[in-house]
């Protein structure tokens, strides 16, 4: 990853169904992304696998992109249909609770993981001087997942992803990471492969979670926030509602969206940058801030406070001390 990415977290709290998944997304911070993989199976080191890999939250204005991986070892692979695994976004919501419930509990065929990013950490990386993609974003969390599950001795042989950008170019990409391995990238994978719509499934059911035990830090009590959509009228009521005309959002939102941009243009305060001007050559010049400051002698100042989480969870730095 690049340093635009927000501190991850990977953390052993057991996830064995629907109930455990929301303790574990409750007990992390919404700030930092987090990663999780279930127990490998002994049958998925000793055996050739296939591994399917596939993301949920990719266009919503709120809440974490998730992307979900799901292996299991090829001569098991008939147990994807068996739990009737689809593509997450052509079934309904308990449907797919009961499928990755379902999942849990053959642990001892299959496995599978989570990342789940941050919403700042999208922006951060979006709006950052050195451009990083919401392609890279993905990319990079696929690569991660497919490193996860080789890094915990899983005997992967295939892997199947759903596509960003054009599948040839994305499947070259993989290749040259890891020559070792078969690798298939496809648009509609989630719908053509199992392993894909299982991974699909597991991100789903991750995000839809995510959401329903969210905690606002900035002590918003409203639970009701749509499908985070843009074209959802209660989402944006609720992007009217809670836009703080200094701060902006709360932390649920991408604030890079152009939805979110639209609202902070309607309901935020508008800041005005004056021009400076050489009497000269009549042309704009960048005048350093720290040029209307007096130099500090730093031997002066008293031991530094701690900074508040507001500024670290978006890097934001003081370039002067004041």
């Amino acid at each position: 990853m690049t340093e635009n990415k927000i501190e991850e977290v990977e953390t052993r709290r057991e996830i064995h169904d629907l109930s455990s998944l929301e303790s574990f997304l409750l007990h992390n911070d919404n700030f930092k992304n987090v990663s999780y993989i279930s127990d490998v199976p002994e049958v998925c080191k000793e055996y050739p696998c296939i591994l399917g890999i596939d993301e949920a939250g990719r266009g919503p204005v709120l809440g974490p992109m998730v992307y979900g991986t799901a292996f299991i070892p090829i001569n098991e692979q008939t147990l994807l249909t068996t739990l009737q695994c689809a593509d997450s976004k052509a079934l309904n919501e308990e449907k797919r609770d009961d499928i990755f419930e379902n999942i849990c509990k053959h642990s001892k065929k299959m496995g599978w993981a989570v990342e789940v990013i941050a919403p700042n950490s999208i922006c951060n990386s979006m709006l950052s001087r050195s451009k990083y993609s919401l392609n890279q974003v993905s990319m990079d969390s696929a690569i991660g997942l497919i490193k996860m599950a080789l890094a915990n001795s899983v005997k992967v042989e295939h892997v199947y992803v759903d596509t960003v950008g054009k599948p040839e170019k994305y499947q070259e990409y993989l290749k040259s990471l890891f020559p070792q391995l078969h690798i298939t990238v496809a648009k509609k994978a989630d719908s053509t492969y199992p392993v894909v719509s299982a991974a699909s499934i597991c991100a789903k059911v991750t995000r839809d979670h995510a959401l329903k035990v969210w905690q606002f830090h900035e002590g918003i009590k409203v639970k009701e926030f749509g499908s985070g959509y843009p074209g959802d009228p209660v989402t944006k009521k609720f992007l009217t509602d809670h836009c703080d005309p200094v701060f902006g959002f709360p932390q649920l939102v991408r604030f890079s969206w152009s939805t979110a941009s639209n609202a902070l243009e309607g309901n935020a305060y508008h800041v005005e940058w004056e021009k400076v001007e050489d009497e000269k050559s009549g042309s704009t010049q960048k005048i350093p801030i720290t040029s209307f400051f007096d130099k500090i002698n730093k031997t002066s100042l008293e031991p530094e406070k701690k900074r508040h989480h507001f500024f670290t969870d978006r890097c934001l730095s003081r370039n002067v001390k004041f």
